[in-house]
């Protein structure tokens, strides 16, 4: 990013950002919200206008983010005046090496720290320019607080792989800022950069996880080493190679009325009729699909007293859903809570008696 200005001041203003967020502002949230009665963990919150607070909540969050954009633009653009020529700077950690000094090699340095201690490895490294050691320093910080902020106020980046997201956008973030940079000659292209803000990046991932996730999530180191120690013992086992390939694709119930099935799950939900399958003149075989999830509804008026069906689907923000699904007529319960996970939960009926849960994801 090539910070290139008073480093005292910097500095301190960027480290206070990164206090601030990485851990007042986790702890003020929950704080705040524990005082409302919202519930942060996607379970049913105590206060009744739970879901406009909670709305309000993430606008400010919103709001914080683009403040840093601000800061980060302002940082990276506007407080610099542009050069006469295109500058670039290709050469890896040159600022490092050129800021620190160490008197044996890494691995020389590693084995004394592990059999000496760290006083005295520490000893064998001296700071010769501090200048390109707080350059180095400042292009890590400044994107702490991106890779912080973007699973906390968006939730993408908390479904699943969340640190690659956020690495893989703090590496293009910082690759957009440098170009634009290069174009414009304010400031130069730095390979160094790109490395220092992905690794910022990372870092604020990491933040998020030791502070903000387990703040909300008291039980995340129990639950990551139950799943650890159980991807372990379940080596050997037929689905073990699989685990990120096999997910459940259809579900099959039954029902009375074809019309009936076709007007509720193609009109109403909006699934797309993919085959059908006539057995004879009064039974037919539907499948239908939505995305990967099948529904496949085997229909005959010969079927008598059909077994409680019920049907779990997966949603995030299930507000917006719950909604449209009024809209359109279906009435849905109030909201519950899960006994399995503690999330919320609301249930609406189809045809033939089956349920329809929606669990918020």
């Amino acid at each position: 990013m090539g910070v290139k200005f008073t480093v005292a001041s910097t500095e301190i203003a960027v480290t206070i950002m990164m206090f601030v967020m990485v851990f007042l502002m986790p702890l003020c949230d929950h704080i705040i919200c524990s005082k409302l009665g919202l519930n942060l963990r996607d379970g049913v919150s105590e206060n009744p206008i739970a879901d406009k607070l909670l709305h309000i909540r993430k606008r400010i969050l919103i709001y914080i983010f683009l403040a840093y954009l601000a800061l980060l633009s302002y940082v990276a653009f506007f407080s610099r005046s542009a050069a006469q020529d295109y500058l670039l700077h290709i050469n890896f950690y040159e600022d490092l090496s050129n800021s620190v000094k160490i008197d044996y090699g890494i691995l020389e340095l590693i084995k004394l720290f592990f059999t000496k201690g760290p006083a005295e490895a520490l000893s064998h490294v001296k700071i010769v320019n501090m200048d390109d050691l707080m350059q180095v320093y400042l292009n890590v910080v400044m994107f702490v607080p991106m890779g912080y902020l973007l699973p906390y106020v968006f939730d993408w980046y908390r479904r699943s792989h969340m640190i690659a997201k956020v690495v893989l956008t703090s590496f293009l973030t910082s690759l957009l800022i440098e170009n634009i940079q290069l174009i414009t000659k304010l400031g130069f292209y730095d390979c160094d950069d790109l490395i220092s803000n992905t690794l910022g990046g990372f870092l604020g991932a990491c933040f998020y996880i030791m502070f903000a996730y387990v703040l909300v999530h008291p039980d995340f180191r129990k639950e990551f080493w139950s799943r650890r120690l159980w991807r372990f013992r379940s080596r050997g086992t037929a689905f073990h190679p699989y685990y990120h390939k096999i997910h459940v694709s259809r579900i099959t119930i039954y029902a009375h009325d074809r019309e009936e099935v076709k007007e509720f799950y193609v009109k109403k939900l909006g699934f797309r009729l993919r085959s059908s399958i006539d057995q004879s003149e009064e039974e037919t075989d539907y499948l239908f699909d939505f995305g990967r999830n099948q529904i496949e509804v085997r229909c005959s008026p010969a079927y008598k007293d059909l077994p409680l069906q019920n049907i779990v689907l997966a949603c995030n923000n299930s507000e917006y859903l719950r909604r449209d699904l009024e809209k359109h007529g279906i009435d849905c319960s109030i909201y519950q809570e899960d006994p399995y996970t503690g999330l919320r939960i609301f249930t609406f009926m189809g045809p033939d008696e089956v349920y329809f849960t929606i669990i918020e994801e």
